[in-house]
């Protein structure tokens, strides 16, 4: 499913879009909330750990899975993720299969039933905050310091999927960026018991752009995120290109991209596996690792819910 959020989700003045499309919220929002009301949520007899998002994409949900994985299995458990079984989320799904074990279904429900079947004794879901037919034993939701909640609106007159109120259920926030008081005092004046922890992206392959002119292009939630990150760390970009989330490249993008032979190009990770061998060959990809700020006292948080 391509997808290129509009500018004005993240304006921080009033949009006409958002006055014209907020009939269309409210609608959204009732049906949302009377779904929310009738379902009923079903218990697992394994810990069922939620990486969420209220703001729809760019939040850094799979590598925070990922890492909570790592966290999981070095207590000696094991945990394998689920995932919604759609095609458009490959690439998600393919950067997944590199830490661990995938149970895909459609319906959450079922994967996570085929996970205990196969002996697993922790299910993390990859998204799923605002799945409530399964009871959560604990849940994260996850902020990008750089868009936090966009305009504040819910879709599709803002980037939220649900009121930010929602957090109410959630046991623990993850901002991935700076830290920022005011959004803070702003979670915990909805949810006062909920712990807040900060993330961020290492290069790990930063020895590969060093005194070098590259193009960097992204299809995924925030592109403008990744190209910051190359800039945050020295990096000269001589283009960028953007393309909706979970974009599938053709030649003609390449052709568009790759207008000088003779300057390198890379992507995200997540862009890299949905490319066929010819794209490969012609670009590489930015390795990061996600470091967690008081990973310690996040991991005894998470083994207590376990």
């Amino acid at each position: 499913m391509n997808f290129k959020k509009p500018e004005f989700w993240d304006y921080s003045r009033l949009s006409i879009w958002s006055i014209i499309l907020y009939p269309l919220s409210i609608f959204y929002l009732l049906i949302y909330s009377t779904i929310k009301l009738f379902k009923v949520q079903k218990k697992f007899p394994v810990p069922v750990i939620c990486v969420g998002n209220v703001y729809v994409g760019g939040t850094g949900k799979t590598p925070l899975a990922s890492e909570i994985f790592k966290i999981i299995q070095s207590m000696g458990k094991n945990p394998a993720f689920v995932k919604k079984g759609y095609n458009y989320l490959y690439d998600e799904l393919k950067m997944l299969e590199k830490i661990g074990k995938i149970y895909s279904n459609k319906n959450r429900e079922k994967a996570i039933k085929s996970l205990i079947s196969f002996k697993h004794d922790v299910a993390i879901l990859d998204d799923g905050f605002q799945d409530f037919s399964i009871k959560k034993d604990f849940s994260i939701v996850c902020f990008n310091s750089k868009q936090f909640i966009g305009n504040g609106f819910i879709i599709p007159s803002g980037p939220l999927r649900d009121s930010l109120k929602s957090i109410k259920q959630a046991d623990c926030v993850v901002i991935n960026g700076e830290r920022n008081i005011k959004f803070e005092n702003k979670i915990n004046k909805i949810n006062n018991n909920i712990k807040i922890f900060y993330s961020k992206y290492k290069i790990r392959n930063i020895e590969s752009f060093k005194n070098k002119k590259i193009i960097a292009f992204a299809g995924i939630g925030n592109p403008s995120n990744f190209f910051d990150l190359l800039q945050e760390n020295n990096i000269h970009l001589n283009r960028t290109y953007s393309f909706p989330d979970h974009h599938k490249y053709s030649q003609k993008d390449f052709d568009t991209i790759k207008k000088d032979e003779t300057i390198k190009i890379f992507t995200t990770e997540k862009d890299y596996y949905r490319m066929n061998d010819k794209q490969k060959q012609t670009c590489d990809y930015i390795k990061v690792d996600l470091e967690i700020q008081d990973k310690e006292e996040f991991a005894n948080l998470i083994k207590s819910k376990i």
